[in-house]
């Protein structure tokens, strides 16, 4: 994705978001594995699995890209949805066990969104490494129930 279209998305953001957002951004774009795509997607900037790769796409609505990790900046914090951590158990208790290793604040998040109060307590190392640890093959594999 541009850093055009990343500053169209934070245009309407409080301006505290963006330096931090564009931070999280780089780092997930430099390891999510090979294959997935970044578009926006839901109103935000996502990594998908595209209809080239995956025409059977996401179940909930017609032609419509598989869904990965999206990121948003809200009005209260930055937000992560992670659609592995919610679909494997393993990696979301890989993460639950590394975070305290990374940050000294507690870990805010639920069934598949990570939440960021503070732009200057992002463990933007972890997230990275959090991002490459599943292939477009591995998610899609997740995702069909195998």
């Amino acid at each position: 994705m541009e850093e055009a279209n990343i500053n169209q998305y934070l245009e309407d953001k409080d301006e505290k978001w963006h330096d931090a957002f564009r931070e999280l951004y780089h780092t997930i774009d430099a390891r999510i594995p090979d294959g997935f795509e970044c578009v926006i997607q839901y109103g935000m900037p996502s990594f998908v699995v595209p209809l080239a790769t995956f025409p059977e796409g996401y179940h909930c609505e017609e032609n419509t890209p598989l869904p990965f990790l999206s990121l948003a900046a809200q009005k209260n914090h930055i937000a992560v949805y992670h659609m592995g951590i919610y679909a494997d158990r393993q990696l979301l208790e890989w993460f639950e066990q590394e975070y305290p290793k990374h940050m000294t604040t507690k870990l805010n998040m639920g069934k598949s969104c990570i939440r960021f109060t503070n732009p200057s307590k992002i463990p933007y190392e972890l997230l990275g490494v959090l991002a490459s640890k599943v292939s477009v093959d591995q998610w899609i594999a997740t995702y069909k129930g195998g």
